[in-house]
């Protein structure tokens, strides 16, 4: 796909545009100054506490935020809503193992089920997970169940102008450490996320995913791959790495996932709904403790806590994802927006990722301590600016250290401005792109942020701050 016009310049090409058309519409309502001012204070500096009624452009997550197409729209009145043995149900695991190649299907109510579901089955209290780079609810899971997380991702991912291509990919010398370390009958599995959110939507390469599991063979650790964003980690591959090139994404993705030996999926992403989830294995014993553990937790094991018309909606978005058009489209989006940020030399990881642009706030706020929380601090900025809502993921996502409870300091202090899909425009990503540098031109004047009120779990979605 060529590369999107660059605002303010010629360019000796064909324009690109989104391959569909609008049907229905919502209303964005803009806001003052005043009113903002007073919407992030009640907020307490957090945007998850902003009511969406108070937000222009939502760019806080891409997580259930998609427009549903016509076709998955027209799926949802043949729901059966049967609480067992929905036909939607069957609908939805045939779907899966046809791209995604795995036997067994367990649905869960999104992403964070599955997780949960993974850990309690998998994990014994005193085990070790190695992934590249944690992602919150995951790591969340894995610690609760007993276990240690040990991030083992390749050191550029940590530097935000890296151009490396595949900065999700394990290193495998610091996978080996670990092993050597505390053995592999502590290590339940590996996980392997395509894209890594956390790394800027980073993707993994296909010969990486391969040498991994040739690495966890030889010892016998499985690998579970975090599937959320696997499509759009397909089309990296597609175009980045060799021999992929004339190889469609569905040929890809079940290649990739070939190397794992199951996955948890957040559907409300690469699958376009609103809400829904999965766990999949090829382990049989894991799928009946896993199938057994789901009632408790989620629901019966043929709808885990969604309705049939979601099921039916997140079959149809997982033939729509795979579709190259449309794929292209969704990562050219995010493109487009990179290279209007680039031509003001604002600074956010490159290369540009599958999902968001994530703003590198210590660059934005040299001046600011880490403990004054410049990610945080850019998001509300951004919010005050414009009305555009963003999400921190630095030191607040990161928390802090069960053992010490000191705060993990990540080397990465990002501000995600996260891109639904199918939902805004070229020209939204203009107005975005003007909220950036403006917010960029006037950061001297920044003074930082306190966090006067900290939750117990996952504190980035409930924490309150005031200004310094």
């Amino acid at each position: 796909m060529p590369t999107l016009h660059t605002m303010g310049q010629q360019q000796d090409r064909r324009s690109w545009a989104e391959p569909y058309k609008i049907k229905v519409v919502e209303p964005l309502r803009t806001t003052t100054r005043a009113e903002r001012e007073r919407a992030i204070v009640a907020a307490g500096y957090n945007t998850f506490l902003l009511r969406s009624a108070d937000v222009y452009i939502d760019l806080l997550t891409d997580s259930g935020t998609s427009a549903m197409s016509d076709r998955q729209w027209a799926g949802m009145m043949v729901g059966d809503e049967a609480y067992a043995g929905s036909a939607n149900y069957y609908r939805l695991e045939a779907a899966i193992q046809k791209y995604y190649g795995y036997q067994y299907i367990v649905p869960t109510h999104q992403g964070r089920g599955a997780e949960n579901l993974l850990s309690q089955c998998a994990i014994k209290p005193g085990d070790h997970v190695p992934g590249n780079m944690y992602f919150t609810t995951t790591r969340y899971h894995q610690e609760h169940a007993g276990a240690t997380f040990h991030d083992v991702i390749i050191d550029a991912a940590h530097d935000t102008s890296s151009l490396h291509p595949f900065k999700g990919d394990i290193d495998l010398d610091k996978l080996q450490a670990l092993i050597d370390e505390v053995g592999a009958d502590k290590i339940p599995y590996v996980c392997m996320a395509a894209t890594v959110n956390m790394a800027g939507g980073q993707p993994i390469s296909m010969g990486n995913a391969r040498a991994v599991r040739a690495l966890c063979d030889k010892y016998g650790i499985k690998i579970y791959l975090d599937a959320t964003r696997a499509v759009e980690n397909a089309l990296f591959i597609q175009e980045r790495e060799d021999g992929y090139a004339d190889r469609t994404l569905a040929e890809i993705l079940r290649e990739f996932c070939g190397y794992s030996d199951g996955a948890t999926m957040s559907g409300k992403k690469d699958h376009l709904v609103n809400i829904g989830g999965w766990l999949a294995t090829n382990d049989p014993e894991l799928f009946e403790e896993a199938r057994n553990l789901v009632v408790v937790y989620e629901g019966l094991h043929t709808y885990g806590g969604m309705a049939g018309r979601d099921m039916e909606a997140m079959a149809i978005g997982i033939e729509e994802s795979i579709e190259v058009d449309y794929m292209k489209s969704r990562v050219g989006q995010i493109r487009y927006l990179g290279e209007l940020l680039d031509q003001w030399q604002i600074p956010f990881v490159k290369p540009v990722g599958g999902h968001a642009i994530f703003l590198d706030a210590r660059a934005f706020y040299p001046h600011l301590q880490q403990d004054h929380f410049p990610a945080q601090t850019l998001a509300a900025e951004l919010y005050l600016d414009s009305g555009i809502r963003s999400m921190e993921r630095g030191i607040v996502s990161a928390g802090r250290n069960q053992l010490t409870g000191d705060h993990h300091r990540p080397k990465l202090e990002l501000t995600r401005l996260t891109i639904p899909r199918r939902v805004y425009t070229q020209a939204h990503m203009d107005v975005v792109a003007e909220s950036v540098k403006a917010c960029y031109d006037h950061r001297e004047a920044v003074t930082g942020l306190n966090m006067v009120y900290e939750p117990k779990y996952l504190r980035f979605f409930q924490a309150r701050f005031e200004r310094r």
